[in-house]
């Protein structure tokens, strides 16, 4: 396993990083996923990724369970952000919100840190340097090491960033964004924010919902948040996803190796990129992303997915 720099911190994590958005449900129940975590360990990833709403909160119990004992080996990560019951207050980035669910995810992950503490997306009813204060009196406090974000747009991490400097509070690290050949729409200015700002970028959905992993072309488009929102009546491909998974199938008959170390490897071919977050549902997978770890595209391969992959439709 291949290790990064964590943003620009002096923390080193698995560049390849498990995803626990689907532990807790089938087919990766309790024991299963418990397995699926102490695997993971002995392949040498160090990061894991889950959220206080992953299944109810289950994601959360069971990776506290699966790492006991373990806790002081690995880097772990959980967001706070998403509606977690039916009062007003139960959702969003307001300190009232945040304080009561940090103790809470404590609580369920059993430990008394968390490695990075990231907001799960915007909150455009909440003061942008209220949830900031609030998320260093955490770090200060020692409840959480370091703070991140995800899905926020450049300007909205710019904003945070420069809210941090002037008052001196602990600053955005990392922003976990959805990025893959289908989708690159972190290129034009997330990406060169990080590598100007010394950040890191977490990838997740690197292989376009699985799209990119499958042999043979899947009959249908990814499942993505994208898709399930802005294009709910499109059944089947476009020529572009087509064409991208063409050429990710014909670098992996070149190579001798499945699809899915092709879709990683150009994912991880920036060094913004601290780490691809994979969601693993069975060892097979597991094993396979793993293995992908230190393989590399040459320059020439690169562009030419690049090339492939332009455009939107």
């Amino acid at each position: 396993m291949e290790y990064r720099r964590l943003g620009r911190t002096g923390v080193w994590v698995s560049e390849i990083a498990f995803g626990c958005a689907h532990l807790g449900s089938k087919p990766a129940d309790e024991s299963d996923a418990i397995g699926l975590i102490h695997r993971a360990l002995d392949l040498g990833i160090n990061f894991f990724d889950t959220a206080n709403i992953y299944v109810g909160g289950r994601s959360e119990e069971i990776v506290g369970k699966a790492l006991k004992g373990v806790r002081d080996q690995i880097v772990l990560a959980t967001k706070v952000r998403g509606r977690v019951g039916e009062g007003k207050n139960d959702e969003g980035l307001s300190r009232y919100h945040i304080i009561r669910q940090v103790d809470a995810s404590l609580r369920r992950l059993q430990t008394d840190r968390i490695d990075l503490y990231q907001v799960h997306w915007w909150d455009a009813n909440t003061p942008l340097d209220e949830t900031l204060e609030a998320l260093d009196d955490l770090v200060r406090a020692g409840k959480v090491l370091y703070i991140g974000c995800s899905n926020f747009a450049a300007w909205q991490w710019c904003k945070a960033l420069w809210l941090s400097d002037k008052n001196g509070w602990a600053r955005f690290e990392t922003n976990q964004v959805r990025y893959s050949l289908l989708d690159r729409s972190i290129e034009a200015e997330l990406v060169p924010l990080a590598g100007s700002e010394g950040l890191g970028i977490l990838a997740y959905s690197p292989m376009g919902g699985g799209f990119l992993a499958k042999d043979p072309m899947p009959e249908t488009p990814p499942v993505s948040w994208a898709r399930a929102r802005m294009d709910r009546q499109r059944e089947g491909l476009t020529e572009r996803e087509r064409r991208i998974w063409r050429a990710v199938k014909e670098l992996a008959q070149r190579h001798g190796r499945p699809l899915s170390h092709i879709a990683l490897a150009w994912v991880l071919r920036l060094p913004v990129v601290s780490a691809a977050i994979v969601g693993a549902t069975n060892l097979a997978q597991l094993e396979e992303n793993a293995s992908a770890s230190g393989f590399r595209l040459s320059d020439e391969e690169i562009r030419w997915l690049e090339r492939e992959s332009e455009g939107t439709a």
